[in-house]
């Protein structure tokens, strides 16, 4: 399964011509493209989908939709499905 998953932006940067960031999942830290939402800064929380930040969302938002996800069990199948930098299955530069 591929969720958009919630996550706080703790770090932006570029690497090589592209903006890219440094996300926070529930403790998770994974690194995401962040050129489709360049209004998107530290501190501002996105979703996330297979490495690519797809929108901005509100802070109450983003956690109410994680505390639902954790609920149901989605929270720690999403994060952990790959251990080496994936989201949703797909892989993540790092």
């Amino acid at each position: 399964m591929c969720l958009g998953i919630p996550g706080k932006v703790i770090e932006v940067y570029e690497a090589n011509g592209t903006r890219m960031g440094r996300v926070d999942f529930s403790g998770i830290q994974k690194e995401v493209c962040l050129a489709y939402v360049p209004e998107v800064e530290v501190g501002d929380y996105t979703i996330v989908h297979v490495g690519f930040a797809i929108t901005r969302l509100d802070e109450e938002s983003a956690l109410e939709t994680l505390a639902l996800f954790q609920q149901v069990g989605l929270l720690d199948e999403e994060l952990n499905a790959d251990q080496h930098g994936a989201i949703g299955g797909a892989p993540v530069a790092g």
